[in-house]
């Protein structure tokens, strides 16, 4: 085997001295491990995330992402990208197409075996749909890192992502708050992503624990590939039916695409949008007043951790199997104190496939 599986790191990860580190350096990063990792209802703990300050091998790493249609996916192949470079790797990322293209994905999944990969990333369409190829591949001594979305495969090496059962409760849990004192039930649209989806499915879990028993009446979930013309129709569905929603809450692509549309209907004061995590677009409809708040997922360090758990796997080095950046909610009231570079990537980067 490649490699092996390390569950003895703890989170008494050592601080390098000021000044160790280049100045650029992402890290150390405030982050949560998930303990047992892999299981769903682990026990969260906080971490310092440490990464390595370059490979000892130029290891070659394939990537493989559901698509590269919006903002999101674009922010996590900065991430990968940019921490191939860094740490001195080969990198090659494919896209599927979309969340109705599994079969294309479990494809190209294989063909990063055929041609070499050393280890797989993998944001998943699937949370079950990926196990027999995930499995297969592990089998041949290559590890597969879960990156993002999340599987239930038990054959992964490592985890790089955070609960989208938190992001979506944070975002229930803001408008219970905001409305705690409201006797009137607060009608929401809800869009929680394409259905079947592992993060979708915890997402909307974790929005609908939420809200139960308050005054948020959340209407029938409106199920969607992440593309923006399928968001804006989902939209427009609902705005039609329900002309006295409240709020339209979802994935950043609805509430990307919900902004100009409240505008050109002149809503945007009658109805807020929330997202349940975050995106480049999303982040400057915070700023602008247009969305009120989001979950910072930090998707760019999650990539990152992703490649870097992946070096530390080929060289046997301890890694923490099951990691993610800590969860906090952007909104009007903190946009200006965040600091954009720790949570998205920046606003020139244009899609790279592929790092020599």
């Amino acid at each position: 085997m490649k490699y092996r599986l390390n569950t003895a790191l703890a989170a008494s990860i050592a601080l390098l001295p000021a000044g160790a580190m280049a100045q650029d350096a992402w890290f150390p990063y405030e982050a949560e491990q998930v303990t047992p990792p892999f299981s769903t209802d682990g026990e969260t703990s906080a971490v310092t995330y440490e990464a390595l300050e370059s490979a000892s091998e130029k290891w070659n790493i394939c990537v493989s992402f559901p698509h590269m249609k919006d903002a999101y996916w674009l922010g996590v192949d900065y991430g990968v990208v940019e921490e191939a470079k860094r740490l001195g790797v080969a990198l090659n990322v494919v896209e599927a197409g979309g969340y109705t293209e599994l079969a294309n994905q479990i494809s190209q999944m294989e063909d990063c075996v055929a041609s070499g990969a050393d280890a797989v990333i993998v944001g998943a369409i699937s949370y079950d749909g990926l196990n027999s190829v995930i499995g297969e591949i592990a089998g041949q001594g290559i590890p597969v890192i879960d990156v993002i979305n999340g599987v239930s495969s038990d054959q992964i090496a490592a985890k790089a992502l955070v609960s989208f059962y938190t992001m979506g409760n944070e975002t229930g849990q803001y408008l219970v708050d905001k409305h705690s004192g409201d006797s009137e039930p607060v009608q929401v649209g809800w869009f929680p992503g394409p259905a079947g989806a592992g993060w979708v499915e915890a997402a909307h879990q974790g929005f609908m624990d939420a809200v139960e028993g308050s005054s948020i009446e959340v209407l029938e979930p409106r199920y969607g590939d992440t593309g923006k013309e399928t968001q804006l129709s989902l939209v427009e569905d609902v705005l039609q039916a329900n002309p006295e929603v409240d709020y339209l809450a979802g994935t950043a692509v609805t509430a990307e695409a919900a902004q100009g549309l409240l505008r050109s209907q002149g809503l945007t004061e009658d109805i807020g949008i929330l997202a349940f995590y975050m995106t480049p677009g999303v982040y400057d409809g915070i700023e602008r007043g247009f969305i009120e708040a989001a979950p910072a997922d930090s998707m760019v360090i999650q990539g990152r951790m992703a490649v870097d758990q992946a070096v530390r796997i080929l060289e046997d080095k301890d890694y923490i199997q099951h990691v993610g950046p800590k969860i906090f909610v952007v909104s009007e009231d903190n946009v200006g104190d965040v600091n954009r570079d720790d949570i998205l990537p920046p606003r020139s980067f244009r899609p790279v496939f592929s790092v020599e």
